[in-house]
């Protein structure tokens, strides 16, 4: 009989030992979470004893309040980022819209007919450079926003890297330009947005215009199952540029010969390669800037592209 006592005794006192603890660390716990409340900390929340599913229950409130943390460092650098577009984009606006004011005014001072309309041409052409950056920001703006989709399709790059390189002959033939083109004869096909491809190799070729020394090279090859693209141009000075750096948004090698320029180009580049599954990469070899762009290839429109040859040629 006082075993039975003695033992059921036991079991209470265990019972109460076990409430008892499971009650302090509840507080311990509801403590924890109201600093953190409170508190930008990295703090997680801890428990004594593993009893009564207190150790599930603090794993997953640590793993909540992690969301929580990654969700405002998300929101964080998303206000970092708009933060520093608006400081910089009136940085850049601030030069041409300068020049336009002093243009204009030497026009309204000006009676000789030939200067006024050579201010007219520079005129047209600041305002020009100024729809050029407003159309970077807009598309730069819309890449970051992960709502915003772009339609892929099987496209020829041959083709697309053909009529871009084409429209870029005038501007070259002005500045003395004759570059170095390279373009497989084999048909490649890739999964892509035509318009997104084309601003791709714009955005890289105004790159080394903007930078180069009046040398360019570009090249398509097929390797390993992929379009590889490399457009480079020659640099003074390779030390200025960090190749770590020249998919960042706002980058710029020199300063001084980028004052039409938002540093947005390749950063954009960079945004639509990647939502076409390509990859992108710079790199400095010797007095040369490399840029290499590599699409997988559509291996079905591959191969029905040289049938179809074939039986053209055959017939």
């Amino acid at each position: 009989m006082y075993i039975i006592i003695g033992v059921l005794i036991g079991i209470i006192i265990i019972q109460f030992i076990i409430i008892w603890h499971f009650k302090r660390q509840v507080l311990s716990i509801c403590r924890q979470l109201s600093f953190l409340m409170n508190h930008d900390s990295n703090m997680i929340i801890s428990h004594e004893f593993g009893i009564c599913g207190i150790t599930r229950l603090t794993d997953t409130l640590n793993k909540f309040l992690q969301l929580r943390k990654e969700e405002r460092q998300h929101y964080k650098n998303k206000e970092r980022l708009i933060a520093d577009t608006y400081t910089n984009l009136s940085h850049d606006i601030r030069t041409p819209l300068t020049s336009l004011d002093g243009y204009f005014q030497l026009m309204e001072e000006c009676d000789d007919v030939d200067k006024q309309r050579r201010y007219m041409k520079i005129i047209q052409e600041r305002i020009s450079c100024l729809n050029d950056m407003l159309e970077e920001l807009f598309t730069f703006t819309k890449l970051k926003n992960e709502s915003y989709n772009i339609e892929l399709m099987p496209c020829s790059i041959n083709r697309v890297l053909k009529e871009t390189v084409f429209s870029y002959y005038d501007e070259w033939a002005k500045m003395n330009i004759i570059p170095d083109i390279s373009i497989i004869d084999e048909e490649l096909y890739i999964q892509a947005n035509r318009q997104g491809l084309r601003r791709i190799i714009q955005n890289v070729i105004k790159n080394g215009l903007d930078h180069g020394d009046k040398e360019i090279s570009i090249n398509l090859r097929h390797i390993d199952n992929n379009a590889v693209l490399r457009i480079s141009n020659h640099i003074s000075d390779q030390e200025k540029i960090d190749v770590t750096q020249v998919f960042e948004r706002f980058y710029k090698a020199d300063m001084a010969r980028s004052r039409t320029s938002t540093g947005l180009g390749l950063s954009i580049a960079r945004e639509l390669v990647l939502r076409m599954s390509g990859d992108i990469k710079a790199e400095v070899h010797e007095d040369k800037f490399i840029i290499e762009i590599n699409f997988p290839i559509v291996t079905d429109i591959v191969k029905k592209s040289r049938e179809l040859k074939e039986y053209d040629e055959n017939n």
